[in-house]
């Protein structure tokens, strides 16, 4: 156990940019949020080890697209969501986790862990940043025994979108409500959700996923004062990972429909044109001869060349110097909602590839 700082926020949205794969929301956002935290409580790092199997522990996130042009997602949004399932969850709530790493999304429970007294878990869904709901719901995507709870609090009042929802059902369908009610509040909404034993997250979870999100952000800032190359270097070597291409960024055909951001993203380097497919985050990348070069849950990052850091989907330009790098899934650890081959239809039919295959057969997957 030990109690988060200022300095694990600036890391946590660092390192978690990286895992974000192009998404998991912002930079400011996730700085915002963190030290709001901080300035309201003393919230507390714990590993699974360190509460009783029993303890029940939630999920915080945001659902929704970075393209969503009229959300609205405040500090008391992340904390309602939380106490809505508090108020309708027959238990007590021991803990909070993340579904994922991100640029916002490393700290999406810190806030309501420091206003409700709750403990921050060492633990995501998924290590890296993904599009649904149920690729983060710790293998129960097709779970049709387990009734979850699941509660989004979000929306502007002055246009009339704010709201607050309780669900209760299986995994898949309040997911899907979910995805729905993100979309009428402007595009993005808090959320909570699955009340589980901590036993479960032993079992399923991403283990230790955001202490790896902080000393990767650790390393970053290291290299910072070194420059661009420096960072690039520094993230190569501290994850194992590789620089698939360097190029600059000659189309880009991303779409909003349906709280999702999907397209591509096309980047011309020596030689070769490489296309990143687009679903919120990098699901895959190819080249222009069909080698498919990476794919989830491998992560997929951009890095902008002038500065040496991740950006976002959203904010990738035609014209824009990047580099795309990925970490094979060898070297992360893996949840079992990404083991789960029922998360994988939906996505791979918004996007029309193939990601299962790839995903579940290593040597399918071919490098540059």
């Amino acid at each position: 156990m030990r109690e988060l700082t200022r300095d694990d926020v600036n890391a946590a949205v660092k390192g978690g940019s990286v895992f974000a794969s192009g998404g998991g929301g912002w930079v400011d956002h996730g700085l915002e949020i963190g030290h709001a935290a901080l300035s309201i409580g003393r919230p507390k790092l714990l590993s699974v080890d360190e509460l009783p199997d029993d303890a029940i522990i939630l999920t915080c996130t945001a659902i929704g697209a970075p393209a969503g042009r009229d959300w609205q997602m405040l500090g008391k949004d992340y904390i309602k969501a939380v106490q809505l399932i508090i108020e309708n969850y027959d238990g007590k709530i021991a803990g909070v986790m993340t579904p994922q790493n991100g640029m916002s999304s490393t700290i999406n429970g810190w806030l309501p862990a420091a206003a409700l007294g709750l403990a921050v878990i060492d633990a995501t869904g998924d290590i890296r940043a993904h599009p649904t709901g149920k690729m983060g719901s710790l293998g129960l995507a097709s779970s049709i025994d387990y009734e979850t709870i699941q509660a989004v609090a979000g929306g502007k009042p002055e246009i009339g979108s704010y709201m607050e929802l309780v669900v209760k059902g299986t995994p898949a369908r309040t997911s899907n409500i979910l995805r729905t009610a993100s979309d009428m509040a402007g595009g993005f909404i808090a959320a909570a959700r699955h009340p589980l034993p901590i036993k479960h997250i032993k079992k399923h979870a991403a283990i230790g996923g955001i202490s790896i999100a902080i000393e990767l952000g650790r390393v970053i800032m290291e290299a910072e004062p070194d420059g661009p190359e420096a960072v690039l270097e520094a993230v190569v070597h501290k994850t194992n990972g590789r620089i698939l291409g360097r190029g600059t960024v000659t189309t880009k055909n991303v779409h909003y429909s349906g709280a999702f951001d999907v397209g591509t993203i096309e980047v011309s380097i020596p030689n070769r044109r490489l296309t990143l497919h687009v679903m919120n985050e990098y699901m895959a990348v190819g080249d222009d001869e069909g080698t498919r070069l990476t794919t989830f849950p491998d992560v997929i990052t951009t890095f902008d060349l002038k500065k040496g850091l991740p950006v976002s989907v959203g904010d990738v330009e035609e014209g824009m110097e990047i580099a795309v790098f990925a970490i094979d899934k060898s070297k992360v650890p893996l949840s079992s909602s990404v083991k789960d081959p029922t998360v994988y239809p939906e996505v791979e039919e918004m996007l029309g590839i193939d990601l299962q295959s790839y995903a579940f057969d290593k040597e399918k997957t071919i490098y540059a």
